[in-house]
């Protein structure tokens, strides 16, 4: 049930309003909350989806492999690479006497491969993987936990980085208007009418893939839809009366942009955080899914829908990358809406 405009205090300010109008709408609120403890949690993952321990107590002594190199010499093996705390040797090793270490809640982690699986791979869900294993015997809860931590945190660098250089084009053409528009607008129109994806494959065809590569790839034209609502509310207010009575006053165009201008046009700009996230999610899954995204090593959502449209009969790997992706979508989705709704300028 959503509080009646007349029960927020008009005394507050603007900002306050919109947040009250915001935790009104019940579902956009529980969806925020929702989405911030998923990308806190999945934020460390390492802490409970690892195949290092935790702590190991060891001949009187801790230790903390998840922060840690340690080699297997230290608990009394042969070599000097890192210890396999899956190795049955190593574990008999850790958990002799007094001794013992604790094991993260899932003990994978997005490159574990289970050898002791009892079916082939890519394996159904069981006790030992609660979602089964993909093709290549890795663990599809770990893979989906780590893949959802990639896509957010890329789709978060992706929408900063497109939002600062879309407001930044917005405003120098709506304020300075004119010739440098008019300039501006045709190497935009130009720039728009590049064919992105093809860009992309000849990129990944030179280039080593990368999750920075992307970045900067995608970076090159994900601002120039914010720039539009950017230069048509500075185009708006560049002729208000109170923009004519500061350049008047002798402010300079730095102070008028930053100080007036720009406050006031950021109401366009955060209604559409949530829904560039949302595309840069679906931006990475769909290129993934093409083979044009990131390394085959990176955990991804959408290299496991791939997978599960090579392996039709292993439902569980298409399924798990499905839910999180639709869930995760229509939570921004929630949080856009109420968003708009909050910042509705028509609302007291």
């Amino acid at each position: 049930m959503k509080t009646p405009v007349s029960a927020v205090p008009i005394s507050l300010s603007p900002w306050q309003r919109a947040w009250l109008r915001f935790k009104a709408n019940k579902r956009g609120y529980i969806s925020l909350w929702i989405f911030g403890i998923l990308f806190l949690l999945s934020s460390f993952a390492e802490l409970f989806c690892n195949d290092k321990p935790l702590v190991v107590y060891y001949n009187h002594a801790y230790y903390f492999p998840i922060v840690k190199f340690y080699p297997e010499t230290t608990f009394g093996g042969d070599f000097k690479t890192e210890a396999d705390y899956k190795d049955p040797f190593v574990r008999k090793q850790l958990t002799r006497g007094d001794n013992w270490m604790l094991m993260p809640l899932i003990p994978y982690s997005y490159n574990t491969i289970n050898f002791n699986s009892d079916s082939p791979d890519p394996a159904p869900p069981s006790a030992a993987n609660w979602l089964g294993t993909d093709d290549r015997g890795r663990d599809v809860l770990a893979r989906v936990i780590y893949g959802f931590r990639l896509s957010v945190w890329f789709a978060l660098v992706l929408m900063v980085i497109g939002v600062v250089i879309g407001i930044v084009m917005g405003a120098i053409q709506g304020y300075f208007s004119g010739k440098t528009d008019l300039i501006m607008q045709r190497v935009i129109e130009v720039w728009s009418s590049m064919p992105e994806l093809y860009l992309l494959i000849i990129f990944a065809s030179i280039f080593q893939p990368s999750i920075w590569l992307l970045i900067i790839l995608l970076s090159l034209f994900g601002w120039m839809g914010l720039s539009d609502y950017v230069r048509a509310e500075f185009l708006r207010g560049r002729n208000l009366d109170y923009i004519r009575s500061a350049r008047a006053m002798g402010l300079t165009n730095w102070s008028i942009i930053t100080r007036h201008l720009l406050p006031n046009s950021l109401t366009s700009v955060i209604t559409f955080l949530p829904f560039r996230i949302s595309g840069a999610i679906l931006a990475l899954t769909s290129l993934d899914f093409l083979g044009l995204g990131v390394p085959p090593t990176t955990p991804s959502l959408g290299e496991l829908l791939a997978q599960g449209k090579e392996n039709i009969e292993a439902w569980w790997l298409s399924m798990s990358a499905f839910t999180v992706l639709v869930g995760t979508l229509l939570l921004l989705i929630f949080i856009g809406e109420a968003l708009r709704e909050a910042l509705d300028t028509r609302k007291i």
